[in-house]
């Protein structure tokens, strides 16, 4: 039997270098790929990192935030002690004097931590995030609420609200 041999045609040089141009423009494509995909992923890793670290900070600023609530709850007692024990006529003066130094001691603990009150005094435009309205008086010849009274102290962390103050505002007619 005999084969059918095609023959092949010699390659001129201007066919090898046409060739050599064509794989050298694809292998330019693709190491552009590549090069674009990999800064893509470098760019999604600098997020994520960053992501990561506001998230951490975040973690380390706030996490003592439960048991400092709670600390609260115990400053409002104590103070509570402090005030009937000024008002009574008894004379238990040391014992007064000894809570008030527990309750200077304790708000020294909760200033370290970063712990601080909710500035609210009467005729301070009210602010929803930092106060809580339990009751409202409508007034004449005002223009926005303001607070009449602090029913209950409130705290921040740092720059977040671990309990809005309790209040009694007045609100326009």
């Amino acid at each position: 039997m005999m084969e059918n041999k095609e023959k092949k045609k010699p390659q001129t040089t201007a066919d090898i270098e046409k060739d050599i141009n064509q794989l050298l423009e694809s292998e330019k494509k693709r190491s552009e790929d590549y090069l674009t995909r990999l800064q893509y992923l470098q760019a999604d890793f600098e997020n994520l990192k960053n992501r990561f670290d506001r998230e951490t900070e975040n973690i380390k600023k706030y996490c003592n935030e439960r048991i400092i609530t709670e600390l609260l709850d115990v400053v409002d007692e104590l103070e509570l002690a402090v005030k009937a024990a000024k008002d009574s006529d008894d004379q238990h003066k040391t014992l007064v004097d000894g809570v008030e130094m527990t309750l200077k001691k304790l708000r020294k603990v909760l200033e370290q931590e970063g712990v601080s009150q909710i500035q609210c005094t009467q005729g301070t435009i009210f602010d929803p995030v930092c106060h809580n309205a339990i009751a409202a008086e409508e007034r004449e010849g005002i223009e926005t609420c303001t607070i009449i009274e602090e029913i209950r102290r409130g705290y921040k962390i740092k720059d977040k609200v671990l309990r809005p103050s309790i209040v009694r505002v007045t609100k326009p007619k």
